[in-house]
This record gives C-alpha cells, structure tokens and sequence, in this order.
C-alpha cells in the first residue's frame, strides 16, 4: 500500500471511530458533500485540506502520519467472531482488558485468580490474534494500534452494556475520586457538532495520561472509567406530553 493510501485510510478510519460523515466534513472545511466524497475516492486531497480535516479530528497531520505508519503493522480492532471468541470465555476477557491496560503477567497472577497455566494458554490466544507479542519469560508487548476500538455495538460493547452500566451508575458519586455531571438544553447540530469534537479532545486527554503513566507501578494506579455520552434525547416524560 502506498504512503498516501494509507493515509488516507487512516483518515477515513478516524473520522468512523469519531462517529464523523463526510457531511460534516463538507460542512467544516466549505465544500458539498459530493466534493469531500471525490476527493476521497480519487486521493486528491491537498495539504491545507488534510490540516484541516485534522482539526475536526481534534488531531494534528504529524499525529495521522504517526497512527498510518503504526496501523500498517498493528491491528485497529478485532473481528466480529474474534470479539464473539472473549465474550464466551469471562477469563479470556479480563486477560485481554488487563493487557491491553499494561499490566504484565506477574501483575495479572497477583491481583486476579487466574492461575500461571490459565493465563499464559490466554496470553498465547491473544498472540495469535496480533493483539500482543509473548515474548521470553512471559514478557508481553503490546502490538494494538493507539486508535484500537472495540466494535460499535459489537459482542464486547454489548457485553459491557448489558453487564456493567448498571453497577456503574449504582455509585451516589460523592467520593473525590468520582464525578457525576448532568446537563440538558436545546442545541443546534452545528453546536452538538462542536461539543462532540470538545468530548473527543476530553478522550485523547485521558489516553495521553494513562500512556504517560505506563511506568507508574501498579500499587499507585487505580482501575477509572470515563463515560462520556450526548444524544439528542427527549425524555419519556416529556415525549408522551407533546403535542404531535
């Protein structure tokens, strides 16, 4: 695959991960939809624009070259029947959520009841999915692209839906370690634009702090979700007393 191919894959696979269309890249850099469609089937897209459908992304033209040049060796995301693999075996599951977080094998035995041999038959399963390297000595590299995703809506996404949304929301959320924030209004879909592109900024910030924190030993990290959602949504209540 040439240089500019895969960067405009690249391209193409941000904007999917971001929920982003090629309307609303006609929409930010000035052009019909048709145009941004051409410029993407015939490869033709200039530098300035490039930059500029970057900054939709809320990344900079250095940062897509990066993830192009890691993408042509690690893997985005995984297959639907793969993804279906870890789903029926629970154990399977934590081993690949542990890794993919940097924890290292003596880590996993100490903190979880996974035994040696469980989890080193794990680690050879994620081997051969290209997910990590097992090296010598149980030593694990991880080979997963900085933009790897889970599939949308795929077995795993369903798996923590249907699992752990509930036990997530049960906390009162007073603690200082915990925030809860909840806010309604009317807003155009030129402003919930802006806002989705604010929440992503929110997300890379939060990837750029765990990386920098890979040789921060496990006794001083804490297991943190984030959840950041917006919708256009109305509110049952509401919706059964409008006038249609």
């Amino acid at each position: 695959m040439s240089e500019e191919l895969a960067l405009l894959q690249t391209l193409k696979k941000q904007l999917k991960v971001r929920g982003l269309t090629y309307a609303d890249v006609a929409q930010y850099i000035a052009l019909s939809e048709a145009s941004v469609k051409r410029l993407f089937s015939e490869g033709n897209i200039s530098v300035r624009r490039l930059e500029m459908i970057c900054q939709l992304l809320s990344i900079t033209l250095t940062d897509l070259v990066m993830i192009a040049q890691l993408e042509q060796t690690q893997i985005t995301h995984l297959t639907f029947e793969q993804e279906q693999q870890m789903v029926a075996n629970e154990s399977l599951l934590l081993v690949s959520v542990c890794v993919i977080d940097g924890y290292d094998f003596n880590e996993i035995v100490a903190q979880y009841r996974v035994s040696e041999t469980e989890l080193i038959q794990h680690l050879a399963h994620l081997d051969r999915l290209k997910i990590i390297d097992l090296q010598p000595q149980n030593r694990i590299k991880l080979l997963i692209s900085p933009s790897f995703s889970w599939l949308a809506n795929g077995p795993i996404q369903q798996y923590f839906q249907g699992h752990i949304k509930e036990e997530f929301f049960k906390s009162q959320f007073k603690e200082s370690t915990e925030k809860l924030l909840v806010i309604n209004g009317l807003l155009s879909d030129a402003s919930n634009n802006e806002f989705q592109q604010e929440m992503q900024q929110l997300i890379n910030k939060f990837a750029t702090l765990k990386k920098n924190e890979q040789k921060v030993s496990m006794d001083n990290k804490h297991g943190t979700t984030l959840v950041v959602a917006m919708r256009q949504w109305t509110a049952s209540l509401f919706a059964e007393k409008t006038r249609n």
